[in-house]
């Protein structure tokens, strides 16, 4: 067998594992209240680390699914998921988010908001350095924090 076919059937057999490889490379995750400081609005932000790749085909397609099968989601997701929440009062000013110790081996981050319309699908932040999550009254915007 000829080295060209060897490495063309080894790039095959261990291409798609290669895929799964990848790591989160967030450093940090920010969270900003845009919302009028009178307003009587406490928004819940979920940041869930997931590590097994069965969580990530079958993870929640909105808001709504989310939050209306949360518990039973991390029930079973158990040691193969983290998920941080946290909960912002109206015209919060900031707060950087504690990262699990393990978040970097994350193979997909996602955040959901409560503050979203219910169709949302959650923002996948896995290639994201510098998580900016800012709420306003139209829902969150996330982006890469400069």
């Amino acid at each position: 067998m000829s080295a060209f076919r060897l490495t063309k059937i080894l790039s095959i057999l261990f291409t798609p594992a290669l895929i799964n490889l990848s790591s989160a490379e967030i450093n940090s995750i920010h969270i900003e209240s845009q919302l009028d400081p009178n307003a009587i609005i406490i928004t819940q932000v979920d940041i869930i680390f997931v590590y097994a790749q069965e969580f990530i085909d079958s993870f929640p397609a909105t808001k709504t699914i989310w939050y209306s099968n949360q518990r039973q989601f991390i029930a079973a997701a158990g040691d193969r998921i983290d998920v941080r929440s946290v909960f912002i009062p109206q015209g919060f000013n900031s707060e950087t988010i504690s990262l699990p110790e393990r978040g970097a081996q994350a193979l997909k981050v996602f955040i959901f908001a409560e503050h979203d319309a219910s169709t949302t699908a959650p923002v996948d932040v896995t290639d994201f350095n510098d998580v900016l999550v800012a709420i306003d009254e139209f829902g969150i915007v996330v982006t890469q924090r400069d």
